[in-house]
């Protein structure tokens, strides 16, 4: 069975003390938190994620019956300015120790972009792009190790890493066992490719499969926003599941599947859905 989680941002607006109970009588098993987005009036840098604080964490968890199924930190590892880059891979070595505090095996991120804004732009899908992210990730990875930690990247269509084939490259070029793949399927596809999704999608599981360590669950509107799909609610668009789950099923037992683009009042129905699709595969 999936084990079936809450991005912990789009729960309700509540202390995280209140709103861990709340979540758990929803029926998530787990959650995706991003410090900067679910403990915003905690301060989140390098300096402040301290042990101490991992632990408080880790028993308030503990006790609502949750698992951190992943921390979350989304910032641009093909920064151009190079102390900016700095700063941003110091972010990433202070998330991997606090994860090791906390007892959560990964640290997910996105594959950014070669400008400022962490915005697409033609050069995201350039040779240069990709050694450069690589080059970046590498030492990321180095500390996973160090701290027992996987590094999970999630390939997106907008990003550096926009198909299976570019992550795959990924993988094989820095060749560690603490880096994985955090897959989104919905992520993989735009308005450029939606007519082949299936073929996409299979090609993802084919490339991909053996190093998939957790699952995202959202679903799209048919829109094109600057080329891209719209995301919407798990079962609230146009996304099929079935292959997905097929795979999962068979794959992947137990896996950390967190559900994105809910909102509070339509969470639960959104699990249920996604439970639903599974049974069914």
């Amino acid at each position: 069975m999936l084990q079936i989680g809450l991005r912990l941002h789009d729960g309700e607006k509540l202390p995280l003390e209140e709103l861990l109970p709340i979540t758990a009588k929803k029926g998530f098993k787990c959650v995706h938190m991003a410090l900067g987005k679910s403990l915003k009036g905690v301060p989140n840098g390098p300096a402040n994620l301290n042990p101490g604080y991992a632990g408080y964490l880790k028993r308030l968890f503990w006790d609502n019956g949750l698992d951190i199924a992943v921390l979350g930190n989304y910032l641009n590892l093909a920064h151009p300015d190079s102390a900016a880059l700095r700063d941003i891979q110091e972010r990433y070595y202070a998330h991997i120790r606090f994860a090791a505090y906390l007892g959560c095996a990964m640290v997910g991120t996105e594959t950014g972009a070669p400008n400022p804004e962490y915005k697409f732009c033609p050069e995201c899908r350039s040779d240069q792009a990709l050694a450069t992210f690589i080059q970046n990730l590498k030492p990321v990875v180095r500390c996973a190790e160090q701290y027992g930690v996987t590094v999970a990247i999630e390939p997106v269509a907008k990003h550096i890493v926009w198909n299976p084939q570019r992550c795959r490259t990924v993988l094989d070029e820095i060749g560690s066992h603490n880096l994985r793949v955090l897959f989104d399927p919905v992520n993989l596809l735009s308005m450029e490719n939606l007519s082949r999704r299936d073929e996409v999608l299979a090609q993802a599981m084919e490339l991909l499969g053996p190093d998939i360590a957790m699952v995202h669950l959202k679903d799209y509107l048919p829109e094109d926003a600057g080329g891209q799909l719209k995301a919407a609610a798990p079962g609230h668009g146009g996304m099929d599941y079935t292959a997905v789950m097929r795979f999962l099923k068979a794959e992947k037992p137990f896996i950390y599947a967190t559900l994105e683009n809910t909102s509070p009042d339509n969470a639960e129905a959104c699990r249920e859905a996604m439970e639903a699709a599974y049974l069914q595969a």
